[in-house]
């Protein structure tokens, strides 16, 4: 099965940020259970963004569409350097005191696992998953102010916004060259509903750690859980939109988010954009 790609400008930046630790907060999300929440995010990225990597990779040559061909170049190169920036702020975060190193090996077994036990199709099914939970995030990030005032340190809120920008713009790719090397509907949705449950029960255990050990939490847990359930980052509307993926007939462009990323393209990147002196 092969399928015609629409046009997507994928652009790799090479973009660096520096975190210096005396003006890194702990609670770089304002409060303890959020910023480890995103710690934890972020100490999945490096190792799983390079899965995603591979995962593509692998059936490089049997996309022939040479529009889609230009986007997995493009979307290869922003996952690789995501992997990159993210590992870097998660050596910060672990000079703070954060298990990120852990997380990060934990991660690198697992999905090494997954790879060596899945076949090549799974796993690509497994990255376009992956690939709209990461979109959906990353939407709520760029539309949601509230979410973005949540990063508090203004270099963390950089590195999220950025990430979020280009996981906008590539966030079909994954999903398309699936489809385009023959990739079966029933499979794509079952992979997601075990990813679902995967990640909730995953995340469950890692918010009752965090309750259990930071002492703020452990002081007033249900204030905490309060307050991780207001975040901008747990909303009922993420969750339906993460949901959709099961639909019959899906498509990560049924959501059309291109003057979102217009908008956030020219924001960091454009003439006066913010982040336009960090591209090397």
């Amino acid at each position: 099965m092969t399928t015609t790609a629409p046009a997507r400008d994928v652009p790799t930046r090479r973009v660096r940020f520096e975190y210096p630790l005396d003006g890194l907060p702990k609670d770089f999300a304002g409060d303890p259970v959020l910023s480890r929440v995103l710690m934890v995010l972020s100490s999945v990225f490096p190792d799983g963004e390079d899965y995603f990597v591979r995962s593509v990779r692998h059936f490089r040559h049997e996309v022939t569409d040479p529009e889609l061909a230009e986007q997995v170049k493009g979307f290869i190169g922003q996952e690789s350097i995501h992997g990159r920036e993210h590992r870097a702020f998660n050596d910060k975060l672990a000079e703070l005191g954060y298990p990120t190193k852990k997380i990060e090996r934990f991660i690198e077994r697992s999905l090494g696992f997954r790879e060596r036990v899945q076949s090549p199709k799974a796993n690509l099914a497994t990255t376009a998953a992956l690939e709209h939970f990461t979109a959906v995030f990353a939407e709520q990030i760029l539309t949601s102010e509230e979410a973005r005032d949540a990063l508090a340190h203004d270099e963390v809120r950089s590195l999220f916004l950025w990430h979020a920008l280009e996981e906008s713009e590539h966030k079909a790719v994954a999903f398309d060259v699936y489809h385009h090397v023959g990739g079966r509907e029933w499979v794509r949705r079952l992979v997601m509903n075990v990813i679902t449950t995967g990640l909730v029960v995953g995340a469950s255990v890692a918010v009752a750690a965090m309750l259990v050990l930071d002492p703020r939490a452990r002081r007033d847990p249900r204030g905490a859980l309060r307050e991780l359930g207001a975040s901008p980052f747990f909303t009922k509307g993420m969750w339906t939109r993460l949901r959709d993926y099961n639909r019959r007939g899906f498509h990560p462009d049924d959501v059309d988010t291109t003057e979102l990323v217009e908008r956030w393209r020219d924001e960091l990147f454009g003439d006066d954009g913010t982040l336009r002196s960090r591209v090397s």
